[in-house]
């Protein structure tokens, strides 16, 4: 059964518009992404890939760009994991 995490992802797959940045924390959170605030924007970090890395900025509503940037920025991840254990 898929996590939160996995359905929202799916969800960010089939539909980039009309997400929150609140939706953006839990994607990241939700796959071990810390989040620090910078100065107008937060970023995040994944401790176990330092190299996959983004920047959010902190009004409510997003632009699409930032929910395509998560999405691709989690597969690439799931790509990292999966060739670390294999």
């Amino acid at each position: 059964m898929p996590s939160k995490a996995e359905k929202l992802l799916e969800q960010m797959r089939n539909s980039k518009s009309n997400w929150k940045r609140a939706d953006l924390d839990k994607l990241y959170q939700g796959f071990g992404f810390v989040i620090s605030h910078g100065g107008s924007h937060d970023i995040v970090k994944h401790p176990g890939f330092p190299q996959l890395r983004a920047t959010l900025p902190r009004h409510r509503e997003l632009a699409k760009g930032y929910v395509e940037f998560a999405v691709k920025l989690i597969d690439r991840l799931l790509e990292l994991q999966k060739e670390s254990e294999g």
